[in-house]
């Protein structure tokens, strides 16, 4: 049924619905947005792979020396869990 899925003329009601979508002002701005951020990847990417190692063993002993005895926010304060009486 989808043999031929994707043909050209799709890409260019694509690209139409993307142009009215978000305006011709913001694509370049948004296209150099992704280019930097495609670039940064690329290049972490690069230096774990020299280095060797795996994103997941680095956050790995960051989240098992938090301390398990009471929730806190992210200000250190606790955090209200509805115990009080309203």
């Amino acid at each position: 049924m989808l043999r031929n899925g994707l043909e050209p003329w799709h890409l260019l009601i694509v690209a139409i619905v993307i142009i009215v979508l978000f305006g011709s002002k913001k694509l370049p701005d948004t296209a150099r947005a992704l280019g930097k951020s495609m670039r940064i990847l690329k290049s972490e990417a690069g230096a774990m792979k020299h280095d060797g190692t795996a994103p997941a063993a680095s956050a790995a002993p960051a989240a098992s020396a938090a301390p398990a005895s009471a929730p806190e926010a992210a200000s250190g304060r606790p955090v209200d869990e509805g115990t009080a009486p309203r």
